[in-house]
């Protein structure tokens, strides 16, 4: 028996915001203070360092379980399966649903309740549930849903990664030009076919590290202190990942056994586009090579950073011949690997 993705599905929103449509801003320091620099220049820097062009934000009648039940119903008709034959139902994401112009998270029923009720799922025995785990979420749910299926607890599970950041950044804040809206998911089975996950790592840091993201004030002193904003000590987190994630991915491949000249991609989390290269660089350092031209696809440049969100659409993309320049083949090994709040980092390594 081995444990594999038999299909997958993604949902990228349709309103389109570059980084001139935050021209008007005004961007704060942390203490309130004005950037000397003009918008135009905080841009321009931005763009060189995380590689984000543009971003992609939801419509305001969406909200985060009705975009992954979009990219749920995608993956199961391409899985061709029977919804009512779903075991579990596995949804990461980190803040609920936060309607447009809302000052709280909506988590009552969980999100994978509701995305159950959508289905239209009847079978009481699919069990739902949300997971929190930062960006690393959807790759922690394929574990777990590997756990279940190896055990003899589930045949089939959904596993969704959707977030809709746009509904939670401080605008004052430049770190808001980071984020973006989005929705991935796999069904994970037991099948017959050779390949699969063929390792997976998994750590959570936090002696020192785990409030590098946390919920804080606006930059903006006049704001009500009471509404909270997605908050990220950018250089520490640069810093932990470079150091960390390649260890996770090694040690994953290492687990394998599978040589690095067979890997054809690695989908890492797209958080920024000079930190994952550099991650990549790293990784691929410890065995005295070179990355390969094209071994890490990229998304990042028009899709943003949706967190839980980036690596199954990633995946979704490449497997559907949507990326520029990459394609994967039946039998290809692949890398996943992700870095976020927690600190948590995992990996795994997959053949398709």
């Amino acid at each position: 028996m081995n444990i594999k993705i038999t299909g997958s599905g993604s949902y990228i929103p349709t309103e389109i915001v570059t980084n001139i449509d935050f021209a008007k801003h005004v961007f704060l320091n942390d203490d309130g203070t004005p950037f000397p620099q003009p918008n135009q220049v905080i841009a321009e820097k931005f763009r060189d360092i995380t590689g984000i062009e543009e971003r992609r934000y939801v419509t305001d009648n969406l909200n985060t379980s009705d975009i992954a039940t979009i990219a749920a119903k995608i993956a199961i008709k391409n899985a061709n399966i029977d919804p009512e034959t779903l075991d579990y139902i596995i949804f990461a994401h980190n803040f609920g649903n936060v309607k447009k112009g809302a000052i709280q998270t909506d988590i009552l029923p969980s999100l994978a309740t509701r995305v159950k009720f959508d289905l239209r799922i009847k079978n009481p025995k699919c069990v739902a549930y949300d997971m929190l785990f930062g960006c690393p979420g959807w790759v922690e749910g394929v574990i777990q849903a590997q756990a279940f299926i190896k055990s003899g607890m589930a045949k089939k599970c959904l596993v969704i990664g959707a977030e809709t950041l746009s509904r939670v950044v401080d605008m004052h804040d430049r770190d808001s030009m980071i984020y973006s809206d989005g929705a991935g998911a796999t069904i994970i089975e037991a099948t017959e076919e050779e390949g699969g996950i063929l390792a997976h790592e998994s750590a959570t840091f936090t002696y020192e590290e785990a409030y590098f993201l946390y919920f804080g004030d606006s930059f903006n002193k006049t704001h009500d202190p009471d509404v909270r904003y997605i908050k990220m000590q950018g250089r520490k987190i640069y810093e932990f990942a470079l150091n960390e994630v390649p260890k996770a991915m090694v040690s994953c491949l290492e687990k394998s056994g599978i040589p690095i000249q067979d890997v054809k991609k690695v989908l890492i989390h797209q958080a920024n586009e000079k930190m994952d290269e550099a991650i990549i660089q790293r990784f691929y350092k410890h065995y005295k090579q070179s990355p390969p031209k094209g071994i890490m696809p990229m998304s990042i440049h028009k899709l943003g950073n949706s967190s839980v969100a980036t690596v199954p659409t990633l995946y979704d993309l490449l497997v559907n011949n949507q990326l520029e320049n990459h394609s994967i083949a039946k039998g290809d090994v692949i890398i996943f690997a992700s870095v976020g709040a927690g600190m948590n980092i995992n990996a795994i390594v997959y053949r398709m």
